[in-house]
């Protein structure tokens, strides 16, 4: 399992995985070493501690019963604050010895100590106290059992200090051991894991120059030009193993390219006879698309002569309809890639009404309600003819109430909308998410259509105002109309 999946390791990531794993060896190593040898030098340290203690509790005793004698004989104020600060500091030594009933005869001999050494500062206080009520019989008598219980508790002091150092050499003696054996242990370990981590370095190094080496040999035939070389055995996934399966593959493509060569010299003679006879089939095929192509211009020109003759026969509503028919192919062709106001959009569905209105005898209702400060915005062109052609083919063409389109031009939200909305027969919501995601293209146009679908529009629009959300279509249900709403990016009102 791990050997799989250090196959698959980058170059990078196993050197990386190298280093962090001898660098762990060696972090963990100096952490056991670091921990063992500050254990015992703390351990050294506290040896010698006990013996230094018992020192200073015996300084402190000489020099309570030194200031007490100094009082005796002088009764002066810096012998009796000297006398106060020794005893509070040997009150609080004797606190820290052993007081419990025990077996051990060092912790007995503490016990004694502090139990002396109460009595002997409640002595030392009754001398004080007498000398100062000038009671020489009272002084003298305590003083002299201070002296005496105080050369007892300096034998047993010593007899203490002299069992604890006994103590304390044979621990010191110990732990020296400890330490020397330690600092052998520590450089064998240190030593051992030098050689594991060569070992460990020398294994990962030649899992990435052994297969180098072999794609180096190889390579050096095929420049020789033999490329019948056996292809190279890939175990690894790393960039080694991936170069070498690109090789493997290079080999391959030019043994198969030198294949087709030869296979294509033998061909390429037909395939030149073949060509000449496509290239004077396509120029034909040219020749005849350009001779059904029709100038927009030559339809102009023959509806404008067509409107003239009607002008000159008097004909004033031909006239007037064979202009607006002249006026939208125009606009058709002129506008459809550009950008336009939405005053110049208006006027196109201004023209569609009037054109529908000639052929289906005035049937259709036409509204506006348009902000006038909106109308100079630019849009893509033929945005809004497409939207009134689907609302008069889809909505209102076969109804039998009376139809009515309604377009206002408003501001929401600094946003500029425009709303095409119909009283036709609705849609399904189905047919609107349909309709949305251009699933319904063919059926979007009909015999009449200007042969741009809504789906057209959408793409324009999305591309022209940079956002997705640029139209939604509503319909509250059968025979309710819809609405469709544009969203077109505000601008500055002129004033």
């Amino acid at each position: 399992m791990w050997k799989n999946k250090f196959r698959k390791m980058t170059l990078q990531a196993k050197l990386v995985m190298v280093f962090i794993v001898t660098s762990a060896i060696l972090f963990i190593v100096n952490m056991f070493m670091f921990y063992n040898v500050n254990t015992i030098v703390s351990k050294l340290d506290q040896i010698y501690s006990s013996n230094l203690d018992l020192n200073q509790l015996e300084e402190t005793l000489k020099g309570v019963q030194d200031n007490m004698t100094d009082y005796l004989n002088t009764k002066s104020t810096d012998a009796i604050k000297e006398y106060y600060g020794n005893e509070k500091e040997l009150q609080t030594m004797i606190q820290e010895l052993n007081s419990k009933a025990t077996n051990n005869e060092v912790a007995l001999m503490e016990k004694n100590i502090k139990n002396l050494t109460e009595s002997y500062l409640k002595l030392t206080s009754q001398t004080i106290e007498a000398k100062r009520g000038r009671n020489v019989e009272k002084y003298k008598m305590y003083y002299d059992e201070a002296t005496e219980l105080y050369t007892y508790i300096c034998e047993y002091v010593y007899s203490l200090n002299r069992e604890q150092f006994k103590n304390n050499s044979e621990n010191y003696a110990m732990l020296s051991f400890s330490l020397n054996y330690l600092e052998m242990i520590s450089t064998f370990i240190l030593f051992m894991v030098a050689i594991a981590n060569v070992i460990l370095v020398i294994m990962v190094t030649k899992s990435i120059t052994n297969p180098l080496k072999k794609l180096a040999a190889v390579a050096n035939q095929v420049e020789n030009g033999n490329f019948d070389v056996e292809l190279l055995q890939v175990d690894t996934m790393d960039e080694v193993g991936i170069v070498s399966n690109a090789f493997n593959k290079m080999i391959a493509s030019i043994r198969s390219y030198i294949n087709r060569i030869k296979e294509n010299m033998k061909r390429e003679r037909a395939m030149k006879e073949k060509e000449l006879l496509m290239e004077t089939h396509l120029k034909d095929a040219k020749l005849k698309y350009l001779q059904a192509q029709i100038n927009p211009h030559f339809l102009f020109n023959t509806l404008n002569a067509g409107a003239q003759l009607a002008m000159m026969e008097g004909a004033d509503r031909t006239y007037e309809y064979v202009q607006n028919v002249a006026e939208l192919f125009r606009y058709n062709v002129k506008k459809n890639n550009d950008t336009v106001t939405l005053e110049e959009e208006i006027k196109l569905v201004d023209i569609y009404i009037y054109i529908l209105n000639v052929r289906f005898s005035g049937e259709i209702h036409f509204e506006k309600r348009l902000d006038q400060s909106l109308l100079h915005a630019m849009v893509p062109s033929m945005v809004l003819q497409p939207i009134v052609e689907n609302c008069v083919n889809y909505g209102i063409r076969n109804i039998s109430w009376q139809g009515l389109i309604t377009l206002s031009v408003y501001e929401l939200d600094e946003r500029i909308c425009i709303s095409i909305k119909d009283n036709g027969i609705g849609m399904t919501q189905e047919r609107i998410e349909k309709v949305m995601k251009g699933q319904l293209k063919q059926e979007d146009l009909s015999q009449d259509s200007n042969g741009i679908g809504l789906d057209n529009v959408i793409a324009r629009l999305r591309l022209f105002c940079g956002r997705e959300d640029v139209l939604e279509m509503i319909s509250e249900g059968e025979n309710k109309g819809t609405e469709v709403i544009l969203y077109l990016p505000a601008v500055e009102k002129e004033f």
